[in-house]
């Protein structure tokens, strides 16, 4: 018990440095970083990536943010370039190039290329006179750092403030140019991310897929319905409002009341739980968690407040959970 709470001990030690070291990444905002801002906005090629060892990983996280908002990027190994890959770098595109000394030898031939074509260079080094920062067009210098290793060698607080510089860059680039969450869900479908995204108008049912009937059908008129469309419920509608819902569940309650002639209207809910085609998809799980039902009339914006509604489609608890939700 003592060794581990000596271990919690040295990690909460290592956290605190770290901390501690990142609110210097405040004294990298000035004139230089909004100059890099500008440029990566102006931007008519590609925002290029580099570096090496930890900071080509940083490297490759920034550049995998940027493409996911929309900013065409690619992380370039400077290392592979000298054996074809600068042939990807164009002269529209702008390089941001990291390494914490800025004397990293493997950068030279970028450099020397990027220069000799006159590509824009961010550079991001914590060294001013650095080869690094010396062929960059604009200098962003990183304050120097206690590493939170008992060596006070091992890159630490040097990686996560280069890191945060970064998202920082990618975040304000974001804010700027008005990025929203519909936006980022164009560029990023997948995975829990894109699923918290989505809104009910992106996962219901529509047209000749939902289970719809006129009101003044029969039992045995919407039972058959019911039985092909498979989502355990039929909504009735008079003139395209919804006048009603029916389950399966109902329609076995009610059973010995009803005769293959018998008008659907004396049986159905005639208030049934609608919810507005851009309510996000996690909240209609919760109310369908809550409520204890498998299914939602979805409707307009426009007619969710209103007595008469138009039916615009309908969410199953199914597709919820086929799309990883739940």
């Amino acid at each position: 018990m003592n060794n581990n709470k000596n271990y919690i001990s040295l990690a909460k030690k290592s956290a605190d440095i770290q901390i501690s070291e990142l609110k210097k990444v405040k004294r990298v905002f000035n004139n230089s970083f909004n100059k890099a801002v500008d440029l990566i906005l102006k931007c008519k090629g590609k925002v290029i990536l580099a570096g090496i060892g930890k900071s080509g990983l940083v490297a490759r996280k920034i550049s995998a943010t940027f493409s996911s908002v929309g900013i065409p990027s690619f992380f370039c190994d400077p290392a592979q370039a000298l054996h074809g890959d600068m042939g990807q770098i164009g002269k529209r595109d702008i390089l941001i190039i990291f390494s914490y000394s800025g004397n990293t030898s493997e950068l030279n031939n970028m450099l020397k290329y990027a220069n000799r074509f006159r590509i824009k260079i961010i550079g991001v080094a914590s060294k001013p006179e650095s080869i690094l920062l010396k062929a960059s067009d604009i200098k962003l210098i990183l304050p120097k750092v206690k590493e939170a290793d008992p060596t006070g060698m091992v890159p630490t607080s040097s990686t996560s403030i280069t890191l945060l510089l970064g998202d920082c860059l990618a975040t304000t680039v974001m804010t700027h140019r008005n990025f929203s969450k519909e936006k980022f869900k164009v560029f990023h479908p997948g995975g829990n991310i894109g699923n918290s995204l989505l809104l009910a108008k992106d996962i219901m049912v529509t047209g000749s897929k939902m289970p719809v009937i006129n009101y003044k059908k029969t039992f045995k008129e919407a039972l058959k319905i019911m039985n092909k469309k498979k989502l355990g419920i039929i909504v009735l509608t008079k003139n395209r409002f919804i006048t009603g819902l029916l389950t399966d569940g109902d329609l076995r309650r009610e059973l010995n009341k009803i005769s293959e002639k018998t008008n659907l209207k004396n049986f159905v809910n005639k208030t049934p739980m609608t919810v507005n085609e851009n309510m996000p998809a996690s909240k209609a799980l919760s109310i369908m968690n809550e409520k204890k039902i498998t299914s939602l009339l979805v409707v307009s914006d426009k007619d969710f407040n209103k007595s008469k509604k138009i039916l615009k489609g309908i969410i199953h608890i199914h597709f919820l959970l086929q799309n990883g939700l739940g």
